[in-house]
């Protein structure tokens, strides 16, 4: 076997590039080789240079069959302990969130499941839904920290949520969220906490290799501009980039915030305002839409998708996974939602969970089929791109590979 050969050559393939001027960056009759994890030819099944058994050591001929870059989910909370079924059971029985809240519900029922595992079993507990997401063609995936508030716990959670990339073989880019609440031993003691956070725990968990990025939840039952801007000036100064949970319940200003420190993104949004548009736009920033949380708080104030489009943010969709306000496991229904609730259109959403995706956690190897990308992958029982977001569940993958390694069968 010639040493030059490539590894493994997709034939017959209906390839969704997101490259390139055609809708979906389409090619039909295509095919696509891996070397070394890496795309190192893609094309129309003419164009190959030879037989295809003597191009590869492995060829798998589609018939047809749809390929897509490999899924990225660039917003999720999946590593906590216990869930929040019960919660859900009592607020669907008439009980308030306040009510819920003040009986020990609510985040800080999740803070304390959370703090009472140690790192075996919130890996025992997240990796069925990292497998759920896999399932779902995902193979990049970011995980938040957030649930611990202190350094042992949000060590281990971030150290549960690195294991899971190294279980599954698939990239885990992790980010420290330490301002998500003020937990219950600093209730009058706040500005100690944010200090805590900034001068502590931030660089200890960054000098351990733990941290890809830093987040915040900016908002009135969450943090201040002030607050953030204290934790994002430290994140800067050990070189981390920043997002921000932003304008989700009200206009704090915080994506002018984030984009002030180029941050990569600012996630949810329904508030935000034409000017918070602006800055995003001129800072690069991606806005991340999380339709999940939208549809399970029953909100009805729409993102602004129309000025995000008008000023060319680019728009990536996330399940935002968590125990309370977003129990969601499937990235592609998410992108369903991104369509039928705020009227994305199939390419935005699909662009959405890949490229744009790929942009929010500051990935360029990634989220668009080329040569010389890494090898992420998913094929898929479909032909058409819209199908994807068209069928509202159900299991369309039929295969998923990261880094050129086949990850699902």
């Amino acid at each position: 076997m010639s040493l030059s050969r490539w590894d493994h050559l997709l034939l017959d393939a209906t390839l969704a590039t997101f490259a390139g001027e055609r809708p979906f960056g389409l090619i039909e009759s295509a095919a696509l080789a891996i070397k070394d994890g890496r795309i190192a030819w893609l094309g129309s099944v003419g164009d190959l240079p030879g037989a295809p058994e003597a191009l590869a050591a492995s060829v798998e001929r589609l018939d047809g069959a749809l390929v897509t870059p490999g899924l990225i989910d660039c917003h999720t909370h999946l590593v906590f302990g216990g869930d929040r079924a019960h919660e859900f059971d009592l607020r669907l029985n008439g009980a308030s969130y306040e009510e819920i809240a003040k009986a020990g519900g609510g985040i800080a029922s999740t803070v304390r499941a959370t703090r009472e595992a140690d790192e075996d079993e919130l890996l025992r507990q997240s990796l069925p839904r990292a497998q759920a997401l896999l399932r779902d063609g995902v193979t990049t995936l970011e995980i938040k920290s957030g649930y611990g508030l202190d350094l042992p716990t949000e060590r281990r959670m971030l150290r549960a949520a690195r294991h899971l990339g190294e279980t599954l073989g698939i990239t885990v880019r992790t980010s420290f969220l330490g301002l998500h609440a003020l937990p219950p031993e600093y209730r009058e003691r706040r500005a100690d906490y944010v200090a805590q956070v900034s001068e502590s725990m931030l660089p200890a968990l960054a000098a351990e290799g733990l941290v890809d990025a830093v987040d915040a939840f900016c908002e009135g039952i969450g943090f201040s501009r002030e607050e953030t801007a204290r934790v994002f000036e430290r994140a800067q100064a050990l070189g981390l980039p920043v997002k921000l949970h932003a304008e989700q319940l009200s206009d704090l200003d915080g994506a002018a915030l984030v984009a002030h420190y180029q941050g990569l993104s600012a996630d949810h949004l329904e508030h935000l305002s034409d000017s918070g548009v602006r800055a995003m736009a001129a800072a690069g920033t991606v806005a991340v839409l999380l339709p999940g949380a939208f549809y399970a708080l029953r909100e009805t104030r729409l993102p602004p998708i129309g000025a995000l489009r008008a000023h060319g943010v680019p728009i990536a969709i996330a399940t935002d996974c968590n125990p309370g306000t977003s129990p969601l496991l499937s990235l592609r229904l998410a992108a369903n939602m991104a369509c039928t609730l705020f009227r994305l259109t199939p390419e935005e959403a699909l662009r959405g969970i890949t490229i744009n995706a790929a942009r929010a956690l500051g990935l360029a190897d990634r989220g668009t089929l080329a040569v010389g990308q890494r090898a992420d992958l998913a094929v898929w029982h479909a032909r058409q791109p819209a199908q994807l977001c068209y069928w509202i569940g159900g299991a369309l993958l039929r295969s998923a590979w990261a880094g050129g390694v086949r990850i699902v069968t």
